[in-house]
């Protein structure tokens, strides 16, 4: 089987080294033997270790016009070109096998589509948390399992920050410049702390997990900018960790797909997942619960689940249930506003005497209740820390923009929710 190879960055290296480290093991295993055809890089003239350098070309047409090749894996990220030549290589009947994650939370149903079309594949594990096999369980193992959640840490980079927030004390500008020192965050990490890279994930972990075709722009998304070690420091105090999680869940027929910072129990199994480590939590009524931990990143992990996918095409007839990943059963999705959780809130007062009973009527008269309440400090230094019981996202909203207008609320509030008392 001859690859044809888009893209020659860190993943496709070491996609290149897999296949010549064991090649041998492969061919043993499958009958088949795997070799790289032509290569599509920005700059043909850079050598890249161990790779012969006549593979090399800056022509897409060279890689998917030539007739030798019988499958296109594609590392080179991006949407544009790089959805049109994955339309291309499908259209032509190539199978194909992508890292792509912001392509195809946003046009998968529809590359699933040209493949079934013309009788392909188009496999995807890379997308999604790297090396863990999230995608591969989904799909045939838990395919029958009806699944009611996923619940995931599905972004690197963030756990490394809060982990170092909560472990040693590191303020979050701090905690940004140690990830990016370490590798574990881009010189740009915007669309990883903004929650944008986990959004593109739970899009494509929810469009299988529920049988439903849900892109990029249905998942509302926060990030961590606006977490203080402080409100780490109470989080702790609460018997909570901090995390940026991404939900989704069956709830009301519909479903609800969010990513946000989360306030998570102590004993709870997402609690203990550190670092750069990525979890994904799935619950059904069949098989309770299920938890895949590992590396969410890095381009050995994530050429080994791309790896995987090229083996999985050897072993698979054309026309498998797999191209139907992103079947649309026809549910609805709900809004932020249909959704409810238990809150934490963290107010910046003036000290003044009836400030409390204001903010508890504001909450009240929003239809939430509060279950507790920490004060700190005094004069220009106040602060209030309250936790809801479980209210609707809805009120919450209304309870902030009444909040925001008081004279005695100095600064924005910071709004986290908790992940055990989350109702959808």
């Amino acid at each position: 089987m001859r690859i044809g190879l888009l893209g020659c960055g860190t993943v496709g290296q070491a996609f290149a080294r897999m296949i010549a480290e064991q090649g041998e093991t492969i061919t043993r295993a499958s009958g088949r033997r795997l070799a790289l055809g032509r290569i599509l890089v920005r700059d043909a003239v850079r050598t890249r270790d161990g790779i012969d350098p006549a593979l090399l070309t800056t022509d897409p047409q060279a890689v998917l016009g030539d007739p030798n090749v019988d499958l296109i894996v594609e590392v080179m990220g991006g949407i544009d070109p790089t959805s049109a030549l994955l339309r291309q290589a499908l259209e032509a009947g190539l199978p194909v096998v992508t890292a792509n994650k912001q392509l195809l939370s946003r046009h998968g149903a529809e590359l699933l589509e040209l493949a079934a079309a013309a009788g392909t594949e188009l496999r995807f594990e890379a997308s999604a948390c790297a090396a863990i096999p999230v995608i591969k369980v989904l799909r045939e193992s838990l395919l029958a399992a009806e699944i009611s959640a996923v619940t995931g840490i599905v972004n690197g980079t963030t756990n490394y920050i809060l982990t170092e927030m909560t472990r040693s004390g590191l303020s979050y500008a701090d905690a940004l410049r140690q990830a990016q020192q370490l590798g574990y965050a881009e010189a740009d990490p915007t669309e990883d702390v903004d929650g944008a890279d986990a959004a593109a994930k739970m899009a494509i972990l929810s469009s299988i997990a529920f049988h439903t075709n849900v892109r990029f722009d249905d998942v509302p998304y926060e990030g961590i900018g606006s977490i203080h070690a402080q409100d780490i420091e109470l989080a702790r105090d609460l018997g909570f960790v901090v995390k940026l999680l991404g939900v989704a869940r069956l709830a009301e027929g519909g479903i609800s797909v969010r990513v946000h910072p989360a306030l998570v129990p102590e004993r709870h199994r997402l609690a203990a997942v550190m670092g750069p480590d990525n979890a994904v939590l799935l619950e059904s009524g069949t098989v309770r619960e299920i938890m895949l931990v590992g590396p969410g990143a890095g381009g050995t992990e994530t050429a080994s689940a791309i790896l995987a996918d090229v083996l999985s095409i050897l072993g698979t007839a054309k026309g498998s249930f797999l191209q139907n990943a992103l079947v649309d059963a026809g549910r609805p999705l709900l809004g932020p506003e249909q959704t409810s959780s238990a809150f934490y809130v963290r107010l910046d007062v003036q000290d003044r005497p009836g400030v409390l009973a204001q903010i508890a009527t504001v909450f009240a008269d929003a239809g939430l209740s509060i279950r507790s309440v920490i004060q700190r400090g005094e004069g220009d230094g106040a602060q209030l820390v309250l936790v809801t019981h479980v209210g609707s996202e809805a009120r919450m909203t209304a309870a902030l923009a009444a909040m925001r207008i008081l004279d005695e609320v100095r600064d924005e509030p910071v709004l986290l929710r908790l992940l055990a008392e989350a109702a959808t």
